[in-house]
Parts: structure tokens; C-alpha cells; sequence
């Protein structure tokens, strides 16, 4: 209901896009409901001169590494049900790689992904996070890494053994099979940056998912290669590895705007909304568990996607003020301050429809800053047809003098999803140069669907080619 009205049962559309700007690893997903649960896959954009134009030595293989998300039940049955009694979805019952689940989990053996090499030979992991609900930490035992692209920007060559990937993010990893010839595990598992919360909210899925890599040759019957995973909870880990990507800046790349039109200070999390009418098996008395930005609690509309009404003009469905800062300021992150009474009504928060109307080329700085209002998250933030840059990040309150000294001018790492720390922040800048209707949500799926959302309106360019062009014929109706 953003840029399109779902696509009705036996109907079909045809998406037609420019790639602009960018190499490396996407995906493509449903946004309607939880159906991204299943329907996704890689998006794979080779330079126009073909792998040999890559910025580093060609691979002897590119390899997708889809990790996702899986539910014993029917998952449109488990979000239904939060929706009716107001709260968080049950978590799920396992992880996948590549959709099979591998062998620690029952009756699934025969279900395990697996990779085959050959000695000494360089492959790329194209590897993507499709999960719904919770970051990930991914290894192979035996074997390092060297990261060369996020979100299909290229990043100067980053050594590691782990890698740590949040939902909606993709990685593009050498790894050289250098190893004794043998079967190794590949494996999965949850990144959780904050203690398990307590009941009645669900813990996390703790799960392990793997795969094999086999080298060439050897017995299928031979022993694996274990790894030893990092802690759910290790923070240290996840802060290095995003700390340690910056870009690669090639002649003709876009480089950091140092000025800046439009500043926004966006604190978001956790709050309480009125049950809506058909949450019938949510208690009335305390309320719906909600999520906002700024206080707002974002509403999709019902019967117009934003964008066609955008480009009509169509009044009563959506508004343009999206505020630009908080109702007020208190110590977001102090979990112990946040529960006095003065900031009670902060809880409460308001369903609506605001979007913040953005001039044609105009550079914006958004500060993300996570509160402690009902918990402690790390949010993955996504925007749609935008790359930004991640110009710094960190934990604790927001200070804008102090905060600036560490931003990164030079050579920032290129994203279009960033995991704001728990309890802490990260500053994005980016151009808007993209007419149109685009929203920013927390890619963990339980998140967007209570709200954890805004949308930017993009007026158009000077030029035909800057200007938003009228909606297709077979253009998804509601």
C-alpha cells in the first residue's frame, strides 16, 4: 500500500526499473502481510563489463546463501493471531539456509543444504538475510572470510570469521577453500543485542541452522567439521564487524554530501495503541502492543496506495507532517527513567498516516535513535529506493557535538538497511533523488506490521527524466 496496491489473486504485474548505481547482491520479496516469509530470492547485478570488471580477483563461483525463517504452523495463522490478541507473533521453530533447515533439527536430515568445492579455489557468498525476526551471526567452520560488498556497494576488503547480518541486509563474501579436504558445517544462529526479555513477551529462536561445505572428492559418509558459534548475545562481535566496513570508492562513485537541506532527529521502539475493532482478543483495558517513530504509529492506508495518490493528488490519505523531532526530550535509553510517570504518555501512541515531504535533490541527515519505552531492541532500518550513508553509530543518547567528531567523511559504508544499535543510535545521510513514495520501516516483519514506520514523499525533478512517470495500465489496483 506504498508504491502499489497488492497484487490480486490470479492477476499479474510486470515491474520494469532502472539499476542505477549499484553491483553486488539485492533481493526481491512480498511486502504484503507475512508472505515474505517464502516468497523471496537473490537479485544478482554484475558490472556491465561481467565478473571481470569486479574489483578484486574474479571467483571461481558465485554462490547465493539465502538464510530465512520457519514456522511449524501456517505463519499467516501466527500473525493473525498476534493481531487478535494485540501482541508479538510466537517466535519461529527453525532457521534455513537456502530453504532447508540441516541437520540439527528433527526429522530434517535429509533436509541440509550443500556446497561442493574444490581445493584452493575462491567462491563468493552472495549472502542474504530473509529472515522475519532476528539478526545473524554466520559461519563456516575452518574458514575465514573476506567481505567485499554490502547492500551492492563495495567495501574495501575486510577479513573475518564471522559474519553478522541483520533482515533485509546482503553481504558478498570471498572464501577461498583452503582447508584439509573434508566436510565442514556451515552454520546460522541468532544475534540478540540485549538480554532475552522477560514474560510474558517471547523469547528468541535459538536455534541453529546448517548447511555442508564439501570438498570435492571426499566421502559423503566422513565426519563434519564443527564451529563453535559466538554467544547470542555478543555485542562485541556484531559492533567490530560493523565497525570495520567502509567503502570502496572507485572514480565516478557518489561520495558523502557534506551539505545538508533537511536535518530529522527520529526516536523510535516500543509503545501502546488502542485496540482497533477487529483485535477482538486484545484487552481492552491495557491496550495494543504498538511501534512508532516520533510518536507515530504508522497506518497504511486501505483503499489507495500511497503513491497513486501522491501522483492524483487524492486528499484524505495521508498527511505531510511527518514531525522532523520528538514531542520532547528525555533520556531515551535509561530503561529506569523511562518508566516514571512523566513519560507515561509517550506509551501511548497515535495511528496515523504522516509523511515528510522531501524538495528533488535535496541531501538528508536523519538521526535514529532507539528508546528504552517497553524494551530494548536492535532495529535493522530500511529504505526503499534509496542508498544512504551510514556516517556513524553508537550507543547511549545521541550527542550531536560529540557524535560528529566520530562521523566518517571519506569513506562511509553504503547501505540500505542499517542495525541501529540496541539502546544507542546511527546517523544516515542521503540524497533524494528518487521522485515518489518511499518507506522507511523496521525490517524485522513483527516491527513494520505495529508500526515501526514513516514514508518520505519525493517532490519531482526539473527534467522529464527526474520526474515521476503516471502509473502502468495493469497498475495493481485496490
Amino acid at each position: 500500500m506504498i508504491t502499489q496496491c497488492p497484487i490480486q489473486p490470479g492477476k499479474r504485474y510486470t515491474y520494469q526499473f532502472n539499476v542505477t548505481g549499484q553491483e553486488g547482491t539485492l533481493w526481491w520479496h512480498a511486502h504484503a502481510s507475512v508472505h515474505r516469509t517464502t516468497v523471496y530470492g537473490a537479485l544478482v547485478i554484475r558490472p556491465r563489463g561481467g565478473p571481470k570488471a569486479y574489483p578484486f580477483p574474479k571467483p571461481f563461483k558465485e554462490v547465493p546463501i539465502l538464510l530465512g525463517e520457519w514456522w511449524i504452523a501456517d505463519v499467516v495463522d501466527v500473525d493473525n493471531e498476534a493481531f487478535l490478541k494485540g501482541g508479538a507473533p510466537n517466535i519461529s521453530d527453525a532457521y534455513t539456509i537456502n530453504g532447508k533447515p540441516g541437520d540439527l533439527y528433527n526429522c530434517s536430515i535429509t533436509e541440509t543444504y550443500k556446497l561442493e568445492v574444490e581445493q584452493g579455489k575462491t567462491y563468493m557468498l552472495r549472502i542474504i538475510n530473509a529472515a522475519l525476526g532476528n539478526q545473524l551471526f554466520f559461519k563456516v567452520a575452518g574458514h575465514s572470510f573476506t567481505v567485499v560488498a554490502v547492500d551492492a556497494s563495495y567495501t574495501k576488503p575486510y577479513k573475518t570469521d564471522v559474519v553478522v547480518i541483520a533482515p533485509g541486509q546482503t553481504v558478498d563474501a570471498l572464501m577461498v577453500a583452503d582447508a584439509p579436504p573434508a566436510r565442514y558445517y556451515m552454520a546460522a544462529q541468532a544475534f540478540i543485542s540485549t538480554a532475552p526479555p522477560p514474560p510474558p513477551r517471547p523469547t528468541f529462536d535459538n536455534t541453529t541452522t546448517t548447511g555442508i561445505v564439501q570438498y570435492k572428492f571426499t566421502k559423503p559418509t566422513s565426519k563434519h567439521v564443527t564451529t563453535t558459534m559466538p554467544s547470542f548475545f555478543d555485542n562485541g562481535i556484531a559492533d567490530g564487524f560493523n565497525a570495520n566496513l567502509t567503502s570502496l570508492i572507485r572514480p565516478g562513485d557518489p561520495t558523502v554530501p557534506l551539505h545538508v537541506d533537511e536535518r530529522m532527529f527520529v526516536i523510535y521502539g516500543f509503545g501502546i495503541a488502542a485496540c482497533q475493532p477487529g483485535q477482538v482478543l486484545c484487552n481492552q483495558t491495557q491496550g495494543a502492543l504498538a511501534a512508532c517513530m516520533n510518536n507515530v504509529s504508522f497506518q497504511s492506508p486501505t483503499t489507495m496506495s500511497l503513491l497513486e495518490a501522491h501522483f492524483k493528488g487524492v486528499n484524505g490519505i495521508y498527511t505531510s507532517d511527518f514531525p522532523e523531532k520528538p514531542a520532547m526530550t528525555f533520556d531515551f535509553t535509561n530503561a529506569s527513567v523511562n518508566s516514571v510517570s512523566a513519560l507515561q504518555p509517550l506509551m501511548f501512541t497515535a495511528r496515523d498516516t504522516k509523511l515528510k515531504k522531501l524538495k528533488y535533490n535535496s541531501t538528508v541527515e536523519m538521526v535514529l535513535q532507539n528508546t528504552a519505552i517497553l524494551g530494548v531492541e536492535n532495529h535493522p532500518m530500511h529504505l526503499h529506493g534509496f542508498n544512504f550513508f551510514v556516517m556513524a553509530r553508537g550507543y547511549g543518547n545521541y550527542n550531536a557535538t560529540t557524535a560528529a567528531k566520530s562521523y566518517n567523511l571519506v569513506d562511509p559504508q553504503t547501505r540500505n538497511t542499517v542495525g541501529v544499535p540496541a539502546g544507542g543510535w546511527a546517523v544516515i545521510r542521503f540524497t533524494a533523488n528518487n521522485p515518489g513514495v518511499w518507506i522507511m520501516h523496521c525490517h524485522l516483519d513483527a516491527h513494520l506490521s505495529i508500526g515501526l514506520a514513516m514514508a518520505f514523499e519525493v517532490e519531482n525533478g526539473p527534467t522529464p527524466e527526474t520526474t515521476l512517470p503516471p502509473p502502468p495500465p495493469d497498475y495493481p489496483s485496490c
